[in-house]
C-alpha cells in the first residue's frame, strides 16, 4: 500500500518541486495539493492521509495553528525557507524539517524517515472481534497483544511511548500522535502533549488534572477545553 501525501504550501514552485520529487518514488503517493491551511484543513475532515508535506508562513493560518488545531495529525514534515521555527515544531511532534530550497537528497532522507517511522509504528489491529485488540511491536522480534479494554494511559518518552494497562506496562517505538491515531476516538483522548487516557478509566476529575487508578495527570492547556466537554457529554 502506498503512503498518501499532502501538500500544504502558498507557493506554486515550492509545490511543484515536492510533486516532481514524489512522483520518483514509486511506494508514495500525492493525494492532493492546496496553497492554504484552511482548504487543507477542510479536506482532512473527510479524509486520511499519511503524511503532509506543511508551509509555515501562509496567509490567515501559518503552518504552526494549523498543526495545534489538528486533534490526531498524520506524521508531519515542515517545509520552510526559515529555520527559526525548528524547535517550536520538535515540540509538535514534527517528523523532519526541511530548507527551501529543498534538494532531492535531503528530501529522500525525509521519506526514508516516514519509511522508518511507518514501519517501525506498524499495528495490526482486529475490530472484528467481540474484545479489539492491537499488536504492537515491543521488541525486534515479539509482536505484544494488547486489549484496547486493558489500556489505562499510552504516556510519550519522545521517540517512544509507555502503554500502561490493566495487566503490564509496554514500551514501544512511536509518537503519541501516531498511536493515538489508531485508537478508537470515543473511548481514547489524549489530555496532553505526554499522555493520551482511555475515558472510562478516568475515575475523578479535578481542576486541571483526572485520576486513574490511583495517578493524577495533568490535562495540557490546549485540550482543557476538548477534555471537559467530551467529560462532560459523557456524564449523567
Amino acid at each position: 500500500m502506498k503512503v498518501k501525501c499532502l501538500i500544504i504550501d502558498d507557493e506554486p514552485l515550492a509545490i511543484n518541486v515536492i510533486k516532481n520529487y514524489l512522483e520518483q518514488i514509486e511506494d508514495f503517493e500525492l493525494i492532493n495539493t492546496f496553497s492554504n491551511a484552511i482548504d487543507g484543513l477542510n479536506f482532512l475532515k473527510s479524509n486520511t492521509v499519511d503524511v503532509i508535506f506543511l508551509d509555515i508562513n501562509m496567509p490567515v493560518l501559518d503552518g504552526l495553528n494549523f498543526i495545534k488545531s489538528l486533534e490526531n495529525p498524520p506524521l508531519l514534515i515542515i517545509t520552510s525557507a526559515y529555520d527559526e521555527f525548528a524547535v517550536e515544531t520538535y515540540e509538535l511532534d514534527v517528523l523532519d524539517y526541511l530548507i527551501k530550497p529543498i534538494e532531492f537528497p535531503r528530501f529522500m532522507k525525509a521519506l526514508n524517515k516516514v519509511n522508518r517511522r511507518l514501519e517501525n509504528n506498524k499495528v495490526f489491529q482486529d475490530t472484528s472481534k467481540d474484545r479489539p485488540y492491537l499488536f504492537v511491536k515491543i521488541d525486534k522480534k515479539k509482536m505484544k497483544k494488547i486489549f484496547l479494554d486493558e489500556i489505562l494511559t499510552v504516556e510519550s518518552l519522545k521517540d517512544y511511548l509507555k502503554i500502561n494497562t490493566l495487566t503490564g506496562k509496554y514500551i514501544i517505538h512511536s509518537t503519541l500522535s501516531d498511536f493515538t491515531n489508531l485508537l478508537p476516538g470515543n473511548d481514547f483522548l489524549r489530555i496532553h502533549r505526554s499522555y493520551t487516557v482511555a475515558l472510562d478509566k478516568i475515575d475523578a476529575v479535578e481542576g486541571n488534572s483526572v485520576e486513574i487508578e490511583g495517578l493524577r495527570y495533568v490535562i495540557g492547556r490546549s485540550y482543557i477545553e476538548e477534555v471537559k466537554q467530551k467529560i462532560l457529554n459523557s456524564s449523567i
